[in-house]
């Protein structure tokens, strides 16, 4: 058995649109690499960490990678098992990638890999989410899902934890644009309303089930139709600038829906081809430079694989 692994969890597009905190989707870039090493020394080390400014911390029981490690270790009684992390976040933070997420899902991912898988991945999840509670103060697990088991994920439940993976369609792509702006996720949270009207209660409702009817029938007609929020992107959308010229880029250039990928500042778009998804890319990427905000363009087809082995 391997004594180092290297891995990379993928970002991932959290709400889409009309499922707050219940719908996500991983994309094959950008992502956040892993090398997880045992080490005689009881305990988690973070040896360096490249690609966040300086910005997250080392300490272990601080770190989203560092506290999904600790609480596997724990949950399977191996605290004495010592571990040393070098990680490469490869995505910006606060950008409303899953960047915490994939750094969680990596780094239990990793460990469970290096002591022969002694569970299965699926029930990694609750140690995931614990490094999205040390991150904004909320486990939520449309991030950690799909970074962890890949697809598109719905949370059904938290208590208990209930998680489906819906099929997709093999043409259905999404374009995810990052404006370099940032969004705190505690700050996107606060803004939230915490009552909403039985009218857009059911409004949503619907668009939730038509979204996950349209990804499995599949039909394309109906996706773009459910692909709208009338609860939580009217009150974020604020704090992106452009958001309706660019969301009205993306929609004049062919895509099915646009919206606001997480908490944002990252935009999404799905779009039912790949030349299509690049075209809504580019006038997406438009709109931003109309104000001098440079941006990040990922066009992806939904990655199903979630975490892998890399070396």
């Amino acid at each position: 058995m391997n004594d180092s692994i290297k891995v990379f969890a993928p970002a991932t597009v959290a709400n889409v649109a009309c499922g707050f905190d219940i719908f996500g989707f991983a994309v094959d870039n950008p992502g956040d690499e892993l090398v997880l090493r045992k080490t005689d020394l009881k305990g988690v080390k973070i040896n360096k960490i490249e690609g966040d400014e300086g910005r997250l911390p080392l300490d272990a029981s601080k770190n989203t990678a560092g506290i999904a490690i600790i609480k596997f270790l724990e949950a399977i009684g191996a605290e004495s098992q010592g571990f040393e992390m070098d990680l490469k976040k490869l995505m910006p933070l606060g950008s409303g990638l899953g960047s915490s997420a994939a750094s969680s899902v990596a780094g239990v991912f990793a460990a469970n890999e290096l002591l022969g898988r002694p569970l299965a991945q699926k029930d990694l999840l609750p140690f995931a989410m614990e490094g999205e509670f040390i991150a904004c103060g909320s486990a939520h697990a449309d991030n950690v899902g799909p970074s962890l088991m890949g697809g598109f994920t719905v949370i059904r439940s938290y208590d208990p934890l209930d998680i489906i993976q819906l099929r997709t369609p093999k043409e259905l792509y999404a374009t995810i644009v990052h404006p370099h702006i940032e969004v705190n996720t505690k700050d996107a949270r606060n803004i939230l309303k915490r009552e909403i009207s039985l009218k857009k209660t059911i409004t949503q409702m619907g668009n939730v089930a038509g979204l996950v009817a349209g990804l499995m029938l599949p039909d394309y007609d109906l996706i773009s139709r459910s692909l709208v929020d009338v609860i939580i992107e009217p009150v974020r959308a604020i704090l992106i600038p452009q958001f309706d010229v660019v969301k009205n880029a993306a929609l004049e250039n062919g895509a099915l829906g646009c919206s606001i990928s997480g908490s944002g500042p990252s935009m999404f778009a799905l779009s039912k081809d790949f030349d299509t998804a690049q075209k809504v890319g580019r006038a997406m990427q438009e709109g931003f430079s109309k104000v001098g905000i440079d941006s990040d363009c990922y066009v992806s087809g939904i990655n199903q694989a979630g975490p892998v082995v890399i070396g």
